[in-house]
């Protein structure tokens, strides 16, 4: 097993996310993009506020390696072959807000606006169709979970590693050193935790061992 760790949502080893851009209508703060990018010798990834093509250069051309789209994506689905196409695929990570609602085929359904609208969408199917359009890394975040730190949504990584070829991201809720590791028994090959870094409460390094004794080969 294998899998890469990052920090969010505004670490600096993974997603630098702007989670209010697309529901205040404005841009991602460029300038923020441009001093990370002057600090950090790790790759970043860019979201929130991606709406089209443009936005999505311009963030790149400030210093991020990849964007992640949302809400956007999902609002107008050729914006996803149009990046892939334009950018490169390596550069194109599609993110969903998904919760549970049983009447959708998986128990899950997609929210957009930073997880404020629900879509009536199922959310293994909309996965489904953004794999289908060449994105390598799909980033489905659980709102019950996210900031919970109970745990990632186990049933939901499993049901999108299953439907799709991306890579899948475990996002949203881990508390303690086992969250990670159910994760990647669960098919997640990529590890995106916030406040439990932020705050102290598992080192970087700590959780690198902790996965390495487990047998897991962390990046």
């Amino acid at each position: 097993m294998r899998a890469g760790l990052l920090s969010g949502r505004r670490g600096r080893t993974g997603p630098a996310v702007d989670i209010t851009a697309t529901v205040e209508g404005r841009a991602t703060m460029l300038d923020i993009v441009k001093r990370v990018a002057q600090v950090t010798t790790v790759p970043f990834t860019v979201g929130g506020g991606i709406s089209d093509l443009q936005s999505a250069e311009l963030v790149l051309a400030a210093g991020a390696d990849k964007v992640s789209t949302s809400s956007a994506a999902f609002r107008k689905p050729g914006l996803i072959g149009e990046m892939v196409k334009k950018l490169g695929s390596a550069r194109v990570t599609v993110a969903i807000d998904v919760d549970q609602n049983a009447a959708m085929p998986s128990g899950y359904e997609v929210y957009i606006d930073g997880g404020r609208t629900a879509t009536g969408v199922d959310a293994v199917e909309w996965a489904r169709r953004v794999d289908g359009c060449g994105v390598p890394v799909i980033l489905p975040t659980s709102k019950a979970g996210d900031g919970a730190r109970t745990g990632y949504d186990l049933p939901v990584i499993r049901a999108m590693r299953n439907a799709v070829s991306a890579e899948v991201v475990a996002s949203g809720g881990a508390g303690e050193l086992d969250h990670f590791y159910q994760a990647v028994e669960a098919g997640a090959t990529i590890l995106l935790a916030a406040s439990v870094f932020h705050f102290g409460m598992i080192g970087i390094g700590q959780l690198k061992d902790y996965l390495r004794n487990r047998g897991v080969a962390v990046s």
